[in-house]
């Protein structure tokens, strides 16, 4: 129907339901639809009174009006007289269709369902107390009106920037020919570091595990020097040169152009060695290297060893002068040779102790055995 400028009649929609329903009552098929279509017909205006309450929102009159007339369809085909007026069965089902509308189209962005409906009553109400309060209201007059908390009035305001983004492509104001999305972000700096990282992941992958896996905790994990030790059950010195020397190949890996050496692939420096001497009834057998968890059952059981061996000692003398770094591990080992050489009534002592390997012992309670 075309807009004119003439005022539309309000017409009697509740008495021309009532001879529509009548009036289809009995009626064949075709002449149902040729009623519906005219009662339709005569209730367009009604709709398009309703879509233009809705104009000056973002979208085209002409979908509103559309949605409508969708809306009043719906309203035709549902009626059902016993349960009141179809103007106000009209009214909700138009309104309802219109307000999805909005939902689903209306918004640059997806926002919730709650939100957006919050979003227009706190858009209504703050107009509202706007009136009365002769000033702008405040979150907390806005959500004490509507009954919700402040923080959902916040969350409301800032989705409601959705409905109507600007674009980036709009010219930027102040810039001869520049749009908005050129001001926005800058370069990247992490983008050089692609290489580097995609080098040294390569890299790490030669290490071997133990000295992986202490790089995965410490720089992965966040974990100290001290928690790294204590999950690996060494020492945190241990775990501080393992940690150094793993970094020290990485960083000439890293600034070479052929791979160096990597001194801890054989396992050499995990070894520890014993040599054993007699001496009537004493046995001397001095120990070289860090004692840890890799080599501590190595050796206990040489010593051990020498220990069912030797039937007719008295006395086991322990050279530690050649060890560096004695870890919990190490304890183990002392307390087990004690125990077998108590048994065995077997004297044992040890000597020549650095001062770190000195204080773990000492910390252990095991002060008796060494000789000064």
């Amino acid at each position: 129907m075309p807009v004119t400028g003439e005022a539309e009649p309000l017409e009697d929609l509740d008495l021309a339901a009532d001879e529509y329903t009548r009036a289809c009552a009995g009626a064949d098929d075709p002449t149902r639809e040729r009623l519906r279509a005219d009662f339709v017909g005569l209730s367009l205006p009604f709709a398009r009174r309703l879509a233009r309450r809705y104009r000056g929102r973002g979208e085209p009159i002409d979908d509103l009006e559309q949605v409508a007339r969708l809306g009043l369809v719906k309203s035709v085909n549902r009626y059902d007289p016993e349960r009141g007026s179809f103007t106000a069965y009209a009214i909700v089902t138009i309104t309802g269709e219109l307000k999805r509308h909005f939902r689903n189209h209306a918004w640059g962005v997806h926002v919730p369902r709650r939100l957006q409906d919050l979003s227009l009553e706190v858009g209504h109400t703050r107009a509202a107390l706007t009136v009365d309060l002769s000033r702008r209201p405040t979150e907390d007059e806005i959500a004490g009106q509507l009954g919700v908390e402040v923080a959902e009035v916040r969350e409301a305001q800032l989705s409601g920037a959705g409905y109507a983004p600007g674009s980036l492509n709009a010219h930027a104001e102040g810039y001869d020919g520049v749009e908005v999305g050129d001001l926005i972000g800058a370069d990247d700096p992490d983008l050089d570091l692609v290489d580097d990282r995609t080098s040294v992941e390569r890299l790490i992958c030669r290490l071997p595990e133990r000295e992986r896996r202490i790089l995965g905790l410490r720089f992965y994990g966040n974990l100290s020097q001290a928690e790294i030790a204590r999950d690996l059950g060494v020492s945190q010195m241990h775990v501080s040169r393992l940690l150094a020397r793993a970094l020290t190949w990485l960083r000439q890996a890293m600034l070479s152009d052929t791979l160096p050496p990597w001194a801890g692939l054989d396992e050499t420096d995990h070894r520890v060695t014993v040599a054993v001497r007699f001496r009537g009834d004493v046995i001397e057998a001095r120990v070289c290297g860090e004692i840890d968890r890799d080599n501590a059952g190595h050796l206990r059981d040489e010593l051990l060893t020498v220990l069912h061996d030797s039937s007719r000692i008295r006395r086991l003398v322990l050279d530690l002068g050649g060890v560096p770094l004695l870890d919990a591990a190490g304890i183990g080992v002392l307390v087990a040779v004690h125990e077998a050489a108590r048994v065995r009534g077997v004297q044992l002592r040890v000597t020549g102790l650095q001062a770190y390997v000195e204080k773990i012992v000492t910390a252990s309670g095991l002060r008796d055995l060494i000789v000064e």
